[in-house]
């Protein structure tokens, strides 16, 4: 396959490859914000997200030889750095369940809810930096594997293809964490919203 297809074109994967220092620098200033922030996702540590960052970037520039093209170059660092981070959580917190097991809706997923439909909201509201706060810190408390798809998906901007590429799961699969992840968010912004509402006639 040719590289130049699913690489930046100010990336050469062939000068990667031979140690081209210039371009080593080059790979790892376009991405290295990207795979710090997927880390920190993911971990929700400073400091954790930094180990990875470091990892990630040796373990790709020691496996650019095997790197045959068939996703993108940062698909492919992508998944590097996910499973760098699964494998730090798993060592950290050894009773974290794996990303592979099913997740039973909890009862809350059961219940007729009614929803507000936060999505109508003002633009300027919804660009209010303490709803993007809450935005963020509603996604960091998603369960591990509907946080993933909906950091890579909603927030780095993966396709599903490219998603299901890096977790290693099936599109399905990604569709499925996805609604899922959505609708959990959905429900913790109704509640922001929903009081903030309050708070705001009571100020009256």
């Amino acid at each position: 396959m040719d590289k130049s297809k699913v690489t930046p074109p100010d990336i050469s994967v062939d000068k990667l490859v031979k140690g081209d220092r210039d371009e080593i620098a080059r790979f790892v200033e376009t991405y290295s914000a990207r795979v710090y922030r997927l880390g920190m996702k993911i971990l929700n540590n400073e400091q954790d997200a930094e180990d990875i960052l470091q990892e990630t970037f040796l373990k790709a520039i020691r496996g650019l030889p095997t790197f045959e093209g068939r996703s993108s170059l940062s698909t492919w660092l992508y998944r590097i750095a996910t499973n760098e981070a699964l494998m730090l959580l798993r060592k950290r917190h050894p009773e974290t369940i794996s990303i592979d097991a099913p997740t039973e809706d909890d009862d809350e997923d059961n219940e007729a809810l009614e929803i507000v439909d936060w999505s109508h909201q003002p633009e300027s509201e919804l660009l209010e930096k303490e709803t993007r706060q809450k935005i963020d810190s509603a996604a960091s408390q998603l369960p591990l594997g509907l946080r993933e798809v909906f950091m890579l998906r909603e927030m780095e901007g993966l396709s599903v293809k490219e998603t299901a590429e890096v977790l290693d799961v099936s599109e399905s699969v990604v569709k499925t964490r996805l609604l899922r992840a959505r609708m959990k968010l959905r429900r913790e912004l109704t509640r922001y919203f929903v009081e903030k509402q309050k708070k705001e006639v009571a100020d009256e």
